[in-house]
């Protein structure tokens, strides 16, 4: 892979984050309208029904060997089922706490995402990444505990990391099958992960959302998930499951930002000294894709 490929990459990579930045803040304001299982089934059908849209003019001019088949089943059903269970620890722990902080914590999907990467799928991470590795997961138990004094750790905060790990096992099964076709994987993981939550909403007997609340929720899919995954996973397919997943650090920046000037929650100092140590991290990740780029120029899938 070139170098302009290499670049190209960073900023699917980049557009992933933005387009997923939306999602916390906006979320946060839904879900006094819409049950928290609820809402995450709406975002990943908004998700597949956008992106389904797409697919069907672009279908034809596909190439039938890049469609999924019966040897990609397994990381298939894997995406899908880690897809159900991650929005609903996510959109659970948001309404718990606040969305700054889930915004921040969603930053340990890198730690995780890249431990998974290295110890079952043997991809390679240097020096760097794991400097950066080392200031997220800093960040990320700053913000986890509710006070410094009693060290009790916020429930909201624990479900919106345990959201992060089923995310890092997600990222490595949607690497094994990223070269496929990237219009039907989003569609797939759409239509059945929303399924999935909607059922499971159903199941336990949560509610139905005001109705009116709906639309804009298939709309915020549709771009948080739809458009971010859309992305992501061009990305991925350069970059490598690990080094796509830093590059999500600039998201809690953006979505903590959204959430300070549009719903107008504090930042703590706690808050503050956790985001300076995430850009710590940032820095590395940074550092070691412009060192691939000059010195590699190809395999990016050596991951910061």
């Amino acid at each position: 892979m070139n170098s302009n490929g290499n670049f190209l990459a960073v900023f699917y990579a980049l557009a992933a984050a933005v387009f997923y930045a939306l999602n916390v803040p906006c979320s946060k304001y839904l879900l006094s309208h819409v049950p928290p299982v609820f809402m995450a089934g709406l975002l990943y059908i908004g998700a597949g029904l956008g992106v389904g849209c797409m697919y069907l003019f672009r279908f034809k001019k596909e190439l039938p060997e890049s469609r999924l088949s019966k040897s990609d089943l397994p990381y298939t059903v894997g995406m899908v089922v880690l897809d159900i269970l991650a929005p609903i620890l996510l959109m659970l722990g948001v309404k718990i706490g606040s969305s700054a902080e889930a915004s921040l914590l969603g930053n340990f999907e890198i730690v995780a995402t890249t431990c998974i990467a290295l110890w079952i799928f043997r991809e390679k991470v240097s020096w760097r990444l794991w400097m950066a590795i080392l200031f997220i997961t800093v960040s990320s138990m700053i913000l986890s505990f509710e006070t410094v004094e009693g060290f009790s750790f916020s429930f909201g905060a624990l479900l919106v990391l345990a959201a992060t790990v089923c995310w890092g096992f997600e990222n490595n099964c949607t690497r094994r099958i990223s070269s496929k076709s990237t219009y039907q994987i989003v569609t797939v993981k759409g239509l059945c992960s929303g399924a999935g939550a909607l059922a499971v909403s159903v199941a336990v007997g949560e509610g139905t959302p005001e109705w009116g609340y709906v639309l804009p929720a298939l709309l915020l899919g549709f771009v948080a998930y739809g458009l971010s995954i859309f992305t992501y996973v061009r990305a991925q397919n350069v970059l490598g499951a690990a080094k796509t997943s830093a590059y999500y650090a600039v998201a809690p920046f953006i979505g903590a930002f959204l959430a300070f000037a549009f719903l107008g929650e504090s930042l703590s100092v706690q808050y503050l000294v956790a985001l300076l140590v995430m850009i710590a991290g940032t820095a590395f990740v940074v550092y070691d894709t412009l060192l691939s780029a000059s010195h590699h120029g190809s395999s990016p899938q050596a991951r910061a």
